[in-house]
């Protein structure tokens, strides 16, 4: 069986990476950052975070 468990979305803009994380437990989220480098070691941490804080089923 799936289950969702979360959606990432990278966008370039024309000075900065974005992107754009959902879960249910975070919600809707963005990071920014000048390059994918930054803007993915945000994205990595925080749900490295949320999924070890989150309990098991």
């Amino acid at each position: 069986m799936e289950e969702f468990i979360c959606s990432v979305e990278f966008l370039r803009g024309p000075a900065d990476l974005l992107a754009r994380v959902s879960s249910e437990a975070g919600g809707i989220r963005e990071y920014r950052g000048p390059d994918s480098g930054s803007v993915i070691d945000q994205v990595i941490n925080d749900l490295q975070e949320e999924f070890e804080s989150a309990p098991t089923a």
